[in-house]
């Protein structure tokens, strides 16, 4: 049977009788050698550690560590080049944030992200690159390919 199920008669009657185990058990108890009402509890004493012993483990823990590290240290990884963000970069990511704050406050801002500058070639890079292929083509034709 459940506690939920009982009624609130039979709830009273169930604390009245716990009541009265609890305070037999405290009769017996103080018969049989007890005394006080709950049993006595042994109380650890504290322990303490002497300062010599305390700085004999913090120089093993010390030395442990020293042996870990000096093994490490030979197999350090390289330093990571840092990522440097172009100027052209940061002005998109801006102009993306201004649009996002315009639209978010509902006005219209003419704003344009960055445009990337068209890459020009000179004419005598172009002239360059030209010979190159040309000498290259020369060069496959003698071998007898029909393919670079």
């Amino acid at each position: 049977m459940s506690i939920l199920n009982l009624t609130s008669n039979e709830l009273r009657r169930a604390a009245q009788l716990k009541d009265q185990v609890e305070e037999l058990q405290n009769q017996l108890a103080k018969l049989i050698g007890g005394g006080g009402t709950e049993p006595a509890k042994a109380v650890k004493a504290k322990r303490t550690m002497s300062r010599s012993a305390r700085a004999k483990i913090a120089a093993a823990q010390k030395a442990r560590w020293a042996k870990q590290k000096g093994a490490k240290q030979s197999a350090k990884p390289a330093a990571k080049k840092q990522f440097k963000m172009s100027a052209e970069g940061r002005a998109n990511i801006i102009a993306a944030q201004k649009a996002r704050w315009a639209k978010l406050k509902g006005t219209k801002q003419p704003v344009a992200p960055a445009k990337k500058a068209k890459r020009t070639m000179s004419a005598a890079a172009r002239a360059r690159i030209s010979a190159a292929a040309k000498a290259r083509w020369i060069k496959a034709k003698a071998a007898g390919k029909t393919r670079l």
